[in-house]
């Protein structure tokens, strides 16, 4: 691991840089990767090292993204506040730790449970219309509800 580190390191955090134009997130990025590849515990084949870290990395990024989305979309909804109903700092950060574990809960869902549960918590269907709109039973609306249930539950 620590030929990994040493060989490829300073290439994952210009890529990184070049990809994000910020050395700050380019470093966490960077360390970032080798954790995940520490706590996966699988390293990559002989002369697979950088595809493999690449695909770690995108992931990476694409979380960062994500999350900075979800902040903004919550921070424009706080500003839609009167300032007697502001939250703490605290509490805010509290809210925002929440939303990002619930979003990768429901991101790590299969598509159509996502679909399903979007459907019925945003957009405020029943379960006989999300199973007529999706062309399937009830019964799987359900089966698809709990399972993001519990997902979006675990992760809280």
């Amino acid at each position: 691991m620590s030929a990994l580190y040493r060989d490829h390191h300073g290439w994952l955090a210009g890529w990184l840089r070049r990809r994000l134009g910020c050395a700050h997130d380019a470093a966490d990025l960077s360390h970032d990767t080798y954790e995940r590849l520490l706590s996966s515990g699988r390293l990559p084949e002989a002369g697979q090292a950088r595809a493999f870290l690449t695909q770690i990395a995108k992931g990476l990024v694409i979380d960062l993204f994500r999350r900075r989305s979800l902040e903004a979309a919550y921070l424009e909804a706080l500003a839609q506040l009167p300032e007697a109903h502001m939250p703490s700092a605290e509490a805010r950060a509290l809210a925002l730790e929440t939303l990002v574990a619930v979003d990768a809960a429901l991101d790590a869902l299969p598509a159509r449970a996502r679909q399903v549960f979007i459907l019925s918590r945003f957009e405020g269907l029943k379960y006989s219309e999300i199973a007529q709109r999706l062309d399937v039973s009830v019964a799987l609306v359900r089966k698809h509800m709990l399972r993001a249930a519990q997902a979006c539950m675990a992760a809280l």
